[in-house]
């Protein structure tokens, strides 16, 4: 018999100890906070990603249960140097333990380099790649070099002519202090 397994409902360990594999295109409107990132726009792109089990020996102890994620998608952000549209690519290429819960997770997650997750029987894979796709998401988004001439200065006309016809503040007092009585 077959096992299936639901990348939103995946018991992890029966996932690491068949080997199992599950690979997804989904529309990035399932992802509603990388979706919100685009600020609605490109719905209809792509997340594709594929997640792997495994069971690792390890020293003197039961194996350990590891789960392989690789995930990419290329969003369409704002430049913040042109302010134009720019089309971001991530990618995600990573590896998690599980171990049997938080404590222990929280315990080992400053003595070891590996990511350490919380082994359960429902973990919500697809809210794993979401947090992975938004941790590679770039602080600012722009281009290598911008399509257009980046304009580096702003300059409003109307406030420019309203600060030339008003006197100076140091003028005025000038003025206040050569009226002083004597």
């Amino acid at each position: 018999m077959k096992n299936e397994f639901a990348a939103e409902r995946l018991d992890v360990k029966a996932f690491a100890q068949t080997g199992a594999r599950l690979a997804s295109h989904d529309a990035l409107q399932r992802h509603a906070r990388l979706l919100a990132e685009t600020q609605g726009a490109g719905a209809d792109l792509p997340v594709d990603w594929a997640a792997q089990g495994e069971l690792r020996p390890a020293l003197g102890g039961p194996d350990q249960i590891w789960l392989h994620l690789q995930a990419k998608a290329a969003l369409p952000l704002t430049c913040q140097r042109c302010l134009g549209p720019v089309t971001v690519e991530l990618a995600v290429d990573r590896s998690f333990r599980f171990v049997a819960d938080e404590d222990t997770a929280a315990a080992l997650d400053d003595e070891v380099e590996e990511d350490v997750l919380a082994l359960s029987k429902s973990f919500d894979l697809p809210a794993l790649i979401e947090d992975e796709l938004l941790m590679a998401l770039p602080l600012v988004p722009r281009h290598g070099t911008c399509p257009v001439p980046v304009k580096l200065e702003a300059v409003d006309p109307a406030f420019e002519a309203e600060s030339a016809a008003k006197p100076s503040p140091f003028a005025v007092l000038a003025g206040l202090q050569g009226n002083k009585p004597k």
